[in-house]
C-alpha cells in the first residue's frame, strides 16, 4: 500500500505538482485524428493534466493546440471562427495561428504592434497511428516522437478508439496491469470455464526494465503445460497485451483475428481519465475488416451503442446497468462489456483510491511495482534525471504475447521469440 503522501504524489497531475512535471516529459494522446476531420473543421475542446486547451486543424492541415482562452478578455475559443490559417476568437476578432502566434488584432488601430506582444501557449503535436500526441513539457526536454509498434501498423490492421472514465488514472492503470481480475470479473459465461478460469491464483513475474516493466501470469494448465501471459508497461500509462483464441469457452468475445492489444489512460485532471483503446493485426494475411472492428469494440462495450467516445450510458448514477439477474445466472458481474465491467469496478472505488487502506497479495506484484516505478521518477525527475521511458528505442522493439508453454522451460526462453515487434 501506499502512504497519503505518496498517494497524493502518485495521483496529482497539474501544472506544477510532482507527478505533472513527470508526465510532462512524455508525448501525452490529446484526442484522435478524426475528432480534426478537415482543415477549418471546427474546434475541439481537450483537458490534459489539468489544462484547458482547445485543438483545431488549419487551412494547411496542421493542428494547433492552444490555451483555451483568448488572453484578451478570456473568452473561450472554442467558440472561435476556424478560418484562413488561425482561430479566431468571436468576441473581438483576435486570430492565433497554431504556434499561438497572434495574427490578427482587428479590434486596434492599423498602426498597432500591440499584436507582436501577444502569445498564446501552444503546445507541439504529431500525428500517429490515428492519434494527435502533444508535448507539454519543456522544449529543451522534447523527446523523439512514440515508437510503439502498433503506430507503425498500415492503417488497416490498427484501430483506436477512445472513452471517458470517471476517476484518477492510476486506477485505470492499475486495473489495466492486474491480469488476475480477469478470472472473476470477465467471466461471462459461468457454465464453462476459459484459459483464465482454469487457475485463479497465477503466479505472477516482474521484471523492470529501462521503459518500465514486463511482467508474466503463470497458470497451470494441467497436462497441456502452462498457459502464460506476458505484458509490457510502457511508461508512463501504455499497457500491451496479446488477445488469444480461447477454445475453452464461448465467451462472446471477437479473438478470430491474432492481435496485439493495449490501452493508455490519459490524465484530463485529478479526477478524470481518457481511456486510448487500440489494437493491430499481427498477421499478414489477416487485416481487420469493418465488421471485425464492431465485433471487438461491441464485445469491450464501446460498440454502437457503447461507451465510445465522451458519452459514457454505463455510469455510477445508475449503477452501470448491472443486470442481477444475469449476475447470478450467466456472467460474474451481471455488466455488459468486458472494458465496462473495468470502469466499473475502478469507479467505484471512488474519484481517487485511499491506498493506505488497502491489503495487497502476492497477485499484486505488478501494482506495487508500478506505484514503486512512479514514485522513482518523481525523484529522479526532481534530482534532474530524465524519467524512464522517454526514448521511443527502449521499447520501440517489444510486444506482448501469450501461449501454452511447457513447464520445465522459462518462459523468458520459451516465449522470447513471441515478445520481439515484428512491425
Amino acid at each position: 500500500m501506499l502512504s497519503r503522501e505518496e498517494n497524493e504524489l502518485v495521483t496529482r497531475v497539474g501544472p506544477g505538482t510532482p507527478m505533472g512535471e513527470v508526465l510532462r516529459r512524455y508525448w501525452m494522446p490529446a484526442l484522435l485524428v478524426s475528432d480534426l476531420p478537415a482543415p477549418d473543421c471546427p474546434p475541439v475542446r481537450v483537458k490534459l493534466l489539468g489544462e484547458e486547451l482547445v485543438a483545431f486543424r488549419d487551412t494547411d492541415g496542421k493542428v494547433g493546440l492552444l490555451d483555451e482562452y483568448c488572453p484578451h478578455r478570456l473568452a473561450s475559443l472554442f467558440l472561435g471562427r476556424n478560418e484562413e490559417c488561425g482561430l479566431r476568437c468571436v468576441y473581438h476578432g483576435w486570430k492565433f495561428d497554431v504556434a499561438g502566434n497572434c495574427t490578427d488584432m482587428p479590434n486596434e488601430p492599423p498602426e498597432s504592434r500591440f499584436k507582436e506582444k501577444i502569445h498564446l501557449q501552444a503546445y507541439p503535436t504529431v500525428e500517429l497511428g490515428g492519434v494527435i500526441w502533444a508535448y507539454l513539457g519543456p522544449a529543451e526536454k522534447k523527446p523523439e516522437p512514440p515508437g510503439m509498434e502498433w503506430l507503425r501498423a498500415p492503417e488497416q490492421y490498427r484501430y483506436v478508439s477512445k472513452t471517458m472514465e470517471y476517476c484518477n488514472f492510476v486506477q485505470g492503470i492499475e486495473g489495466g496491469i492486474d491480469t488476475v481480475h480477469s478470472s472473476f470479473l470477465h467471466n461471462n459465461d459461468l457454465a464453462n470455464k476459459g484459459l483464465r478460469q482454469i487457475d485463479t491464483s497465477p503466479r505472477l513475474e516482474v521484471e523492470r526494465t529501462d521503459y518500465g516493466f514486463r511482467y508474466a501470469s503463470i497458470r497451470n494448465a494441467g497436462d497441456e503445460g502452462n498457459y502464460v501471459r506476458v505484458y509490457q508497461f510502457v511508461l508512463p500509462f501504455h499497457q500491451f497485451r496479446s488477445q488469444r483464441i480461447d477454445s475453452r469457452a464461448s465467451t462472446g468475445k471477437a479473438a478470430d483475428v491474432p492481435s496485439i492489444r493495449g490501452h493508455m489512460w490519459v490524465p484530463m485532471d485529478d479526477e478524470n481519465t481518457m481511456i486510448f483503446n487500440w489494437m493491430y493485426a499481427i498477421d499478414p494475411a489477416i487485416p481487420f475488416t469493418p465488421d471485425y472492428i464492431v465485433k471487438a469494440e461491441t464485445s469491450s462495450g464501446r460498440g454502437p451503442d457503447g461507451e465510445s467516445g465522451t458519452v459514457r450510458r454505463q455510469t455510477r448514477e445508475n449503477d452501470w446497468l448491472i443486470d442481477r439477474e444475469r449476475q447470478r445466472t450467466k456472467t460474474f458481474t451481471g455488466i455488459k462489456g468486458l472494458n465496462t465491467q473495468d470502469l466499473a469496478v475502478q469507479e467505484s472505488m471512488g474519484r481517487i483510491v485511499p491506498r493506505w487502506r488497502e491489503h495487497l497479495g502476492s497477485t499484486d506484484k505488478a501494482v506495487a511495482a508500478m506505484r514503486r516505478i512512479l514514485l522513482d521518477m518523481v525523484k529522479d525527475v526532481r534530482d534532474g534525471r530524465d524519467p524512464l521511458g522517454v526514448n521511443p528505442d527502449t521499447y520501440r522493439g517489444v510486444r506482448a504475447a501469450d501461449a501454452m508453454l511447457p513447464k520445465d522451460v522459462p518462459w523468458q526462453d520459451a516465449a522470447r521469440d513471441l515478445l520481439v515487434a515484428r512491425v
